[in-house]
């Protein structure tokens, strides 16, 4: 992504917060996998967004109206010993000249030097509660202060959560973060269909997976999104199923969740498909009701129209679709205010998508449900799941579980669907399949 676009970002941030105010954001630590290993280091996406930089050890300070520059970031040295082990470093010379810094030290003198940044603020904010050891130096750089109130040196009265700020601001996307998402869609859209073409009877779960991964770092995206889910049979009707171990039998359904990371934004989309390439007649109509709630709720993305509308749409045309299967019996408005569709789908029918799968943003301001506005991106993952032994289910339903989900991008006339790549009508679905040898 462009260095300017991070400028802008701090920029905004910058006049929202007002003199008299710092922003202090630090790193996420380093997290060990096992002895001598770590896990691959991921930036915190908040640091990320503000920053583009991509090391541990770092803490990012923003200082409205500092006479020698308001964005100042503390990192690593650079040491050549070290560097020989580990890979390069940015150092305070590259923190300036590559990410934009006005000023850069070293981290191992920030006890030295953030104190006297605190000094006359009347306000810090920080994300109290997110790295706890930071928090506690954080603590202790005040408290220093206060031991200098007779000297005239005024401490912060206030700590506010950063975290609210930046997640409005992280809510709706620019031209250059929905650029970065519609290419980790497309990636993942071509992983879903390699998957449709790969699967066989006889395959493990995780041999599908290792299709959908080749895809993904084939093309640039070094990370899933999140652990991806390849459920066969009846464990597509556990909703976050990562075990992804066992044999795929013919004649079940296939439900993948799975989307690739690009430089640091998500996708998020689901198929389900048949093992053996051909659906049964129960598969089928209950799937041919998932994608109608899904189509009925992408129908109603546009901006004026308020978050939860999607997920009314959606339990509606469960609703109605369970009745005509004779899972449910009633009045279609008794049975969605009672809630009756519950034990067949759970689950809300979105959430927010960005540089976290699960993205931040407010669903409701105050009691109302928020108004959707262009830039924002948020899923459709409607389901319907019937685990084996539901009482008062006929068993020709049993183990079937069907989620269809894609990304949406709310536009200034509708909305975009950013994983169109994928088919998902039966027709389309057994199409691609057959021209794999099904």
């Amino acid at each position: 992504m462009n260095r300017n676009e991070f400028a802008w970002r701090r920029q905004h941030l910058l006049r929202i917060m007002g003199e008299g105010s710092i922003a202090i954001l630090p790193a996420k630590q380093i997290s060990k996998r096992n002895r001598d290993n770590e896990y691959p280091y991921r930036p915190n996406s908040d640091f990320w967004y503000l920053s583009g930089f991509p090391e541990p050890e770092a803490v990012l300070v923003l200082v409205p109206g500092r006479e020698h520059g308001e964005y100042i970031l503390f990192c690593r040295e650079r040491d050549v010993q070290i560097e020989r082990w580990s890979g390069s470093v940015a150092g305070q010379d590259g923190a300036v000249e590559r990410y934009g810094a006005d000023d850069s030290f070293p981290i191992a003198d920030i006890d030295d030097i953030l104190p006297g940044l605190l000094e006359n603020r009347t306000q810090v904010y920080y994300t109290m509660g997110r790295e706890q050891g930071f928090d506690q130096q954080l603590i202790g750089w005040i408290n220093q202060l206060r031991g200098k109130a007779r000297a005239g040196i005024h401490i912060p009265d206030n700590i506010i959560a950063l975290d609210h700020l930046l997640h409005e601001m992280r809510l709706i996307k620019s031209a250059a973060e929905i650029k970065l998402m519609r290419h980790a869609a497309r990636i993942s859209a071509q992983a879903h269909c390699r998957a449709m073409k790969a699967c066989r009877p006889g395959l493990r779960e995780y041999q599908i997976e290792a299709e959908l991964l080749h895809e993904f770092v084939y093309h640039g995206c070094r990370s899933p999104a999140y652990s991806s889910i390849v459920a066969g049979g009846k464990n597509a009707c556990i909703l976050h199923y990562i075990d992804n171990q066992d044999r795929l039998k013919n004649n079940d359904l296939l439900l993948i969740d799975a989307g690739a990371e690009h430089q640091n934004y998500a996708s998020d989309i689901t198929r389900t498909f048949p093992v053996n390439g051909k659906f049964r007649r129960t598969q089928k109509a209950l799937y041919n009701v998932v994608l109608a709630a899904q189509q009925a709720a992408i129908a109603r993305i546009k901006p004026g129209n308020h978050w939860n509308e999607p997920h009314e749409a959606a339990i509606e045309v469960i609703t109605e679709g369970l009745v005509k299967l004779g899972l449910l019996k009633g009045k279609i408005a008794t049975l969605v205010r009672n809630e009756a569709y519950k034990p067949f789908f759970m689950h809300r029918t979105g959430h927010w998508l960005g540089m976290d799968v699960h993205d931040v943003g407010e669903y409701k301001i105050g009691d109302s449900w928020r108004v959707l506005e262009p830039g924002m991106v948020m899923t459709v993952e409607p389901g319907i799941y019937i685990p084996a032994g539901s009482k008062g289910v006929d068993k020709k339903w049993w183990s079937i579980g069907i989620r269809i989900e894609d990304d949406i991008l709310v536009t200034k006339t509708g909305c975009e669907v950013l994983s169109a790549g994928v088919p998902k009508t039966v027709e389309e679905i057994e199409a691609l399949m057959q021209e794999s040898g099904l």
